[in-house]
């Protein structure tokens, strides 16, 4: 699940597991997304996988849990706020070793929800929010995004790796000034 730079000035992007096919939702499944960005990334070995959840200490599979105001709770109401939390810490400093150029999330979900979230009233109704560790990462100064924004996520990545990541520059390097 370890990526690194590599000499070609690539940088890793760190990935919700589950969108990978890693069984690691609150049900045990996985929310797999087959792209060919993915495909691409991963072959190109930048990818660090995280599930926030169960680095946190939360089993797989779980009770389902939302935001509730500065709280995570559970549909049986027990409190999972700390759980979540060190889950947003484990990621960020997976974020830090492998500076990461950004984050791809799962959508909605309540630590890796980039724009959205799920109400907390377990009704199914999504708001506008983010996820603990979506949060988390985007205040520690990361690009984060959801796995429905991949033409932005990787606009983003080409902008921070310049144009030298993919390859020698066709422009001349400038000629040092004599003063």
């Amino acid at each position: 699940m370890a990526a690194s730079r590599g000499g070609s000035g690539r940088r890793a992007i760190l990935v919700s597991a589950c969108l990978l096919g890693h069984p690691v939702t609150y049900t045990g499944d996985d929310n797999f997304v087959d792209d060919p960005r993915l495909r691409r990334w991963l072959a190109e070995g930048r990818v660090i996988a995280v599930c926030p959840e169960v680095a946190g200490g939360l089993s797989t599979p779980r009770p389902p849990a939302e935001i509730r105001g500065d709280r995570v709770v559970t549909v049986d109401g027990r409190d999972v706020t700390e759980a979540f939390q060190k889950g947003a810490e484990a990621a960020l400093a997976l974020a830090r070793h492998f500076d990461v150029a950004l984050a791809l999330l799962k959508q909605s979900s309540p630590s890796c929800g980039s724009r959205r979230i799920y109400d907390g009233t377990f009704s199914g109704r999504k708001i506008p929010g983010e996820g603990v560790t979506a949060r988390r990462l985007r205040e520690a100064g990361f690009l984060v995004f959801g796995e429905d924004e991949l033409d932005r996520a990787e606009a983003a990545l080409r902008a921070a790796e310049g144009p030298s990541a993919n390859g020698p520059s066709d422009a001349e390097p400038e000629a040092p000034r004599g003063g």
